[in-house]
Protein backbone atom coordinates (compact mmCIF):
# COMPACT_ATOMS: atom_id res chain seq x y z
CA UNK A 1 0.00 0.00 0.00
CA UNK A 2 0.90 3.75 0.10
CA UNK A 3 1.53 5.91 2.78
CA UNK A 4 2.88 9.25 3.98
CA UNK A 5 5.90 8.59 6.43
CA UNK A 6 7.41 10.74 8.57
CA UNK A 7 10.68 9.19 9.14
CA UNK A 8 12.22 13.14 10.90
CA UNK A 9 9.92 15.84 11.91
CA UNK A 10 9.87 19.03 9.72
CA UNK A 11 7.44 20.32 7.26
CA UNK A 12 5.41 19.03 4.71
CA UNK A 13 7.85 18.83 1.59
CA UNK A 14 10.52 16.84 3.45
CA UNK A 15 8.39 13.73 3.66
CA UNK A 16 7.36 11.08 1.02
CA UNK A 17 4.72 8.68 0.17
CA UNK A 18 6.06 4.98 0.22
CA UNK A 19 4.93 1.70 -0.58
CA UNK A 20 5.12 -0.14 3.05
CA UNK A 21 3.08 -3.39 3.90
CA UNK A 22 -0.91 -3.07 5.01
CA UNK A 23 -0.72 -2.38 8.69
CA UNK A 24 -1.66 -5.38 11.10
CA UNK A 25 -4.83 -5.16 13.25
CA UNK A 26 -5.78 -6.57 16.08
CA UNK A 27 -8.85 -8.49 17.55
CA UNK A 28 -10.82 -5.22 17.86
CA UNK A 29 -9.52 -3.33 14.64
CA UNK A 30 -10.50 -3.87 11.47
CA UNK A 31 -9.31 -2.90 8.01
CA UNK A 32 -10.29 0.02 5.67
CA UNK A 33 -9.34 1.00 2.32
CA UNK A 34 -9.00 4.30 2.50
CA UNK A 35 -11.41 6.30 -0.02
CA UNK A 36 -10.68 10.09 1.25
CA UNK A 37 -8.53 11.84 4.29
CA UNK A 38 -9.03 14.94 5.83
CA UNK A 39 -6.01 17.49 6.08
CA UNK A 40 -6.42 19.42 9.57
CA UNK A 41 -4.35 21.75 11.15
CA UNK A 42 -3.31 19.57 13.81
CA UNK A 43 -1.56 17.13 11.38
CA UNK A 44 0.75 20.04 10.37
CA UNK A 45 1.72 20.41 14.48
CA UNK A 46 1.98 16.53 14.41
CA UNK A 47 4.66 16.15 11.38
CA UNK A 48 6.62 19.70 12.83
CA UNK A 49 7.33 17.97 16.06
CA UNK A 50 5.38 20.24 17.94
CA UNK A 51 1.49 18.95 18.91
CA UNK A 52 0.48 17.56 22.47
CA UNK A 53 1.04 13.99 21.54
CA UNK A 54 3.63 12.86 19.14
CA UNK A 55 3.90 9.60 17.83
CA UNK A 56 7.05 7.25 17.51
CA UNK A 57 8.95 7.67 14.40
CA UNK A 58 8.20 6.62 11.47
CA UNK A 59 4.39 7.13 11.42
CA UNK A 60 1.83 7.99 9.14
CA UNK A 61 0.17 11.45 9.92
CA UNK A 62 -3.64 12.17 9.38
CA UNK A 63 -6.75 11.94 12.28
CA UNK A 64 -9.82 11.60 9.69
CA UNK A 65 -10.46 8.96 7.25
CA UNK A 66 -13.52 7.75 4.88
CA UNK A 67 -13.38 3.85 3.15
CA UNK A 68 -14.60 0.65 3.08
CA UNK A 69 -14.39 -2.20 5.84
CA UNK A 70 -12.26 -5.07 3.92
CA UNK A 71 -10.89 -7.29 7.22
CA UNK A 72 -12.52 -7.31 11.22
CA UNK A 73 -10.34 -8.41 14.03
CA UNK A 74 -11.68 -11.45 15.79
CA UNK A 75 -14.01 -9.85 18.08
CA UNK A 76 -14.96 -7.22 16.36
CA UNK A 77 -19.05 -7.77 15.99
CA UNK A 78 -20.35 -4.62 15.17
CA UNK A 79 -19.10 -4.10 11.44
CA UNK A 80 -18.90 -6.09 8.65
CA UNK A 81 -16.74 -6.33 5.66
CA UNK A 82 -17.95 -4.34 3.20
CA UNK A 83 -19.46 -1.48 5.02
CA UNK A 84 -18.98 2.38 4.09
CA UNK A 85 -17.54 3.99 7.47
CA UNK A 86 -16.16 7.24 8.62
CA UNK A 87 -13.00 6.45 10.73
CA UNK A 88 -11.31 9.10 13.54
CA UNK A 89 -7.53 8.17 14.38
CA UNK A 90 -4.87 10.13 16.56
CA UNK A 91 -2.58 9.56 13.34
CA UNK A 92 -2.54 6.95 9.99
CA UNK A 93 -5.05 8.11 7.65
CA UNK A 94 -2.65 9.50 4.90
CA UNK A 95 -2.58 5.80 3.84
CA UNK A 96 -4.76 3.69 1.14
CA UNK A 97 -5.03 1.14 4.18
CA UNK A 98 -5.04 2.08 7.76
CA UNK A 99 -6.50 -0.26 11.34
CA UNK A 100 -8.57 1.39 13.49
CA UNK A 101 -10.43 0.18 16.42
CA UNK A 102 -14.48 -0.72 15.58
CA UNK A 103 -15.03 1.90 18.21
CA UNK A 104 -13.43 4.70 16.16
CA UNK A 105 -15.36 3.59 13.20
CA UNK A 106 -18.90 4.77 12.33
CA UNK A 107 -21.41 4.26 9.54
CA UNK A 108 -21.94 6.11 6.80
CA UNK A 109 -25.42 7.90 5.16
CA UNK A 110 -25.50 5.78 1.85
CA UNK A 111 -26.06 9.18 0.31
CA UNK A 112 -22.98 10.46 1.72
CA UNK A 113 -19.62 10.40 -0.28
CA UNK A 114 -15.97 9.17 1.50
CA UNK A 115 -14.76 13.19 0.48
CA UNK A 116 -18.17 14.21 2.69
CA UNK A 117 -17.41 11.63 5.06
CA UNK A 118 -13.75 12.76 5.75
CA UNK A 119 -14.56 16.17 5.85
CA UNK A 120 -16.85 15.84 8.18
CA UNK A 121 -14.68 14.00 10.66
CA UNK A 122 -12.37 15.99 13.68
CA UNK A 123 -13.83 19.01 13.03
CA UNK A 124 -17.73 18.41 13.43
CA UNK A 125 -16.89 16.45 16.37
CA UNK A 126 -14.55 19.20 17.76
CA UNK A 127 -17.05 21.93 16.78
CA UNK A 128 -20.01 19.54 18.67
CA UNK A 129 -18.08 18.95 21.36
CA UNK A 130 -17.17 22.81 22.10
CA UNK A 131 -20.60 23.73 21.67
CA UNK A 132 -23.05 21.14 23.68
CA UNK A 133 -20.48 19.44 25.93
CA UNK A 134 -18.40 22.10 26.95
CA UNK A 135 -20.74 25.19 26.13
CA UNK A 136 -23.68 23.90 27.16
CA UNK A 137 -25.31 25.86 24.23
CA UNK A 138 -29.04 26.41 24.48
CA UNK A 139 -31.25 27.26 21.63
CA UNK A 140 -31.36 30.97 20.87
CA UNK A 141 -28.17 31.95 22.47
CA UNK A 142 -25.87 34.21 20.67
CA UNK A 143 -22.39 31.93 19.70
CA UNK A 144 -19.01 34.35 18.45
CA UNK A 145 -17.08 31.94 16.29
CA UNK A 146 -13.14 32.81 15.85
CA UNK A 147 -11.97 31.61 12.64
CA UNK A 148 -15.04 31.17 10.92
CA UNK A 149 -14.12 30.47 7.33
CA UNK A 150 -12.09 27.51 8.79
CA UNK A 151 -12.48 23.21 9.13
CA UNK A 152 -13.54 23.70 12.62
CA UNK A 153 -14.89 27.27 12.18
CA UNK A 154 -17.33 27.00 9.32
CA UNK A 155 -18.49 23.51 10.98
CA UNK A 156 -19.90 25.37 13.53
CA UNK A 157 -21.48 28.12 12.15
CA UNK A 158 -23.81 25.23 10.55
CA UNK A 159 -24.35 23.63 13.79
CA UNK A 160 -25.00 26.71 15.58
CA UNK A 161 -27.66 27.38 12.98
CA UNK A 162 -28.66 23.64 12.72
CA UNK A 163 -29.58 24.03 16.76
CA UNK A 164 -31.32 27.39 16.75
CA UNK A 165 -28.89 29.89 17.78
CA UNK A 166 -27.39 32.85 16.36
CA UNK A 167 -24.14 33.37 14.86
CA UNK A 168 -21.34 36.15 14.96
CA UNK A 169 -18.41 34.78 12.29
CA UNK A 170 -15.23 36.66 12.97
CA UNK A 171 -13.09 36.25 10.05
CA UNK A 172 -10.30 38.03 8.22
CA UNK A 173 -11.21 39.02 4.67
CA UNK A 174 -14.59 39.44 2.23
CA UNK A 175 -14.14 36.25 0.50
CA UNK A 176 -14.33 34.51 4.10
CA UNK A 177 -17.19 36.98 5.18
CA UNK A 178 -18.70 35.80 1.91
CA UNK A 179 -18.61 32.13 2.55
CA UNK A 180 -20.04 32.49 6.22
CA UNK A 181 -22.59 34.62 5.56
CA UNK A 182 -23.41 32.19 2.95
CA UNK A 183 -23.47 29.17 5.44
CA UNK A 184 -26.13 31.04 7.39
CA UNK A 185 -24.03 33.25 9.59
CA UNK A 186 -26.25 36.29 10.95
CA UNK A 187 -23.00 38.70 11.34
CA UNK A 188 -19.71 39.53 10.39
CA UNK A 189 -17.58 40.25 12.65
CA UNK A 190 -14.11 41.88 10.90
CA UNK A 191 -10.78 40.81 12.25
CA UNK A 192 -8.80 42.72 9.87
CA UNK A 193 -8.11 45.54 11.83
CA UNK A 194 -5.78 46.87 14.29
CA UNK A 195 -6.52 46.96 18.38
CA UNK A 196 -8.51 43.44 18.01
CA UNK A 197 -8.73 43.74 21.92
CA UNK A 198 -11.16 46.43 21.85
CA UNK A 199 -12.78 46.14 18.25
CA UNK A 200 -14.04 42.53 18.76
CA UNK A 201 -15.85 44.15 21.70
CA UNK A 202 -17.58 46.61 20.00
CA UNK A 203 -18.16 44.73 16.92
CA UNK A 204 -19.55 42.21 19.28
CA UNK A 205 -22.14 44.66 21.48
CA UNK A 206 -23.19 46.32 18.37
CA UNK A 207 -24.14 43.42 16.77
CA UNK A 208 -25.98 42.05 20.40
CA UNK A 209 -27.18 45.70 21.21
CA UNK A 210 -24.77 45.79 24.19
CA UNK A 211 -25.32 42.35 25.71
CA UNK A 212 -21.96 40.44 24.09
CA UNK A 213 -22.15 37.10 23.31
CA UNK A 214 -23.78 34.01 25.45
CA UNK A 215 -21.01 31.26 24.10
CA UNK A 216 -17.40 31.86 22.37
CA UNK A 217 -15.80 29.18 20.40
CA UNK A 218 -12.02 30.33 19.68
CA UNK A 219 -9.58 28.38 17.45
CA UNK A 220 -7.17 31.07 16.84
CA UNK A 221 -5.92 32.61 20.37
CA UNK A 222 -3.74 36.27 20.50
CA UNK A 223 -5.55 39.49 20.31
CA UNK A 224 -8.81 37.58 18.98
CA UNK A 225 -9.02 36.02 22.52
CA UNK A 226 -8.32 38.65 24.68
CA UNK A 227 -10.94 40.78 22.72
CA UNK A 228 -13.63 37.53 23.01
CA UNK A 229 -13.01 37.30 26.34
CA UNK A 230 -14.05 41.20 26.88
CA UNK A 231 -17.03 40.34 24.62
CA UNK A 232 -18.80 37.75 26.55
CA UNK A 233 -22.44 38.62 28.20
CA UNK A 234 -23.16 38.08 31.89
CA UNK A 235 -22.82 34.45 32.42
CA UNK A 236 -20.55 33.55 28.81
CA UNK A 237 -18.69 30.51 28.40
CA UNK A 238 -15.59 30.83 26.01
CA UNK A 239 -14.24 27.80 25.01
CA UNK A 240 -10.43 27.92 23.87
CA UNK A 241 -10.43 25.24 20.77
CA UNK A 242 -6.91 26.13 19.57
CA UNK A 243 -4.11 28.66 18.97
CA UNK A 244 -3.89 29.18 15.11
CA UNK A 245 -2.98 33.21 15.17
CA UNK A 246 0.47 32.36 17.53
CA UNK A 247 0.24 33.34 20.55
CA UNK A 248 -1.43 31.41 23.69
CA UNK A 249 -3.13 33.98 26.03
CA UNK A 250 -3.12 34.70 29.79
CA UNK A 251 -6.20 35.25 31.22
CA UNK A 252 -6.87 37.48 34.22
CA UNK A 253 -8.73 35.73 36.87
CA UNK A 254 -10.36 39.31 37.41
CA UNK A 255 -12.21 38.81 34.44
CA UNK A 256 -13.85 35.72 35.16
CA UNK A 257 -15.19 36.98 38.52
CA UNK A 258 -16.85 40.11 37.22
CA UNK A 259 -19.66 38.77 34.57
CA UNK A 260 -19.28 35.22 36.22
CA UNK A 261 -18.04 34.27 32.58
CA UNK A 262 -15.92 30.63 32.44
CA UNK A 263 -13.11 29.84 30.36
CA UNK A 264 -13.27 25.52 29.37
CA UNK A 265 -10.84 24.02 27.41
CA UNK A 266 -11.74 21.20 24.84
CA UNK A 267 -8.94 18.67 23.48
CA UNK A 268 -11.26 16.18 21.34
CA UNK A 269 -8.89 13.28 21.44
CA UNK A 270 -9.35 12.58 24.92
CA UNK A 271 -13.08 12.22 24.42
CA UNK A 272 -12.01 9.43 21.66
CA UNK A 273 -10.23 7.54 23.44
CA UNK A 274 -12.56 8.04 27.20
CA UNK A 275 -15.61 8.26 25.52
CA UNK A 276 -15.86 6.31 22.54
CA UNK A 277 -19.50 6.10 23.33
CA UNK A 278 -20.22 9.71 23.80
CA UNK A 279 -18.38 10.01 20.43
CA UNK A 280 -20.91 8.06 18.73
CA UNK A 281 -23.77 9.51 19.83
CA UNK A 282 -22.26 12.77 18.24
CA UNK A 283 -22.09 11.36 15.38
CA UNK A 284 -25.55 9.79 15.32
CA UNK A 285 -26.02 13.85 15.87
CA UNK A 286 -24.19 15.00 13.29
CA UNK A 287 -25.72 12.49 10.54
CA UNK A 288 -29.10 13.45 11.72
CA UNK A 289 -28.31 17.24 10.70
CA UNK A 290 -26.97 16.15 7.75
CA UNK A 291 -29.82 14.30 6.81
CA UNK A 292 -32.10 17.20 7.62
CA UNK A 293 -29.54 18.95 5.27
CA UNK A 294 -28.64 21.37 7.98
CA UNK A 295 -25.07 20.91 7.89
CA UNK A 296 -23.07 20.11 4.58
CA UNK A 297 -18.98 20.54 4.67
CA UNK A 298 -17.94 22.87 2.51
CA UNK A 299 -14.63 21.33 0.79
CA UNK A 300 -12.42 23.51 -1.06
CA UNK A 301 -10.23 21.26 -3.07
CA UNK A 302 -9.27 17.61 -3.30
CA UNK A 303 -5.69 16.40 -3.75
CA UNK A 304 -4.42 13.15 -4.74
CA UNK A 305 -2.18 11.30 -2.02
CA UNK A 306 0.85 12.29 -3.84
CA UNK A 307 0.23 16.26 -3.92
CA UNK A 308 -0.24 15.98 0.43
CA UNK A 309 2.38 18.46 0.73
CA UNK A 310 0.64 20.97 -1.62
CA UNK A 311 -2.70 20.61 0.26
CA UNK A 312 -0.84 20.49 3.85
CA UNK A 313 0.70 23.81 2.44
CA UNK A 314 -2.54 25.28 1.69
CA UNK A 315 -3.47 24.90 5.17
CA UNK A 316 -0.63 26.03 6.49
CA UNK A 317 -0.68 29.39 4.51
CA UNK A 318 -4.33 30.33 5.91
CA UNK A 319 -5.89 30.24 2.63
CA UNK A 320 -8.18 27.14 2.52
CA UNK A 321 -11.78 27.44 3.06
CA UNK A 322 -13.54 24.73 4.94
CA UNK A 323 -11.93 21.86 4.24
CA UNK A 324 -9.24 20.27 2.15
CA UNK A 325 -9.14 16.50 1.32
CA UNK A 326 -7.18 14.01 0.37
CA UNK A 327 -9.02 11.69 -2.32
CA UNK A 328 -7.33 8.37 -2.95
CA UNK A 329 -10.46 7.01 -5.00
CA UNK A 330 -12.29 8.17 -8.07
CA UNK A 331 -15.27 5.98 -6.49
CA UNK A 332 -16.60 8.73 -4.56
Amino acid sequence: MKAVIIREFGPPEMHRVEEVQDPLFGPDEVLIDVRAAAVNFPDLLVIGGKYQILPARPFTPGKDAAGVVVALGDKVTSLRVGQRVQVQLEHGAYASRVAAPALQCHLMPDEMSFVEAAAMGLVYQTAYFGLIDRAQFKTGETVLINGAAGGVGLAAVQIVKGLGGIVLAAVSNPEQAKLVLSHGADHVIDLSGNDLRDSVRSQVHAATSGRGADVVLDTLGGDVFDGSLRALAWCGRLVVIGFAAGRIPDIKANYLLVKNISVLGLHWSDYRERQPQRVAQVHEALMKLYRAKAIRPEVMKTFPLEQYAQAMQLVQSGQALGKIVLNLSTDQ
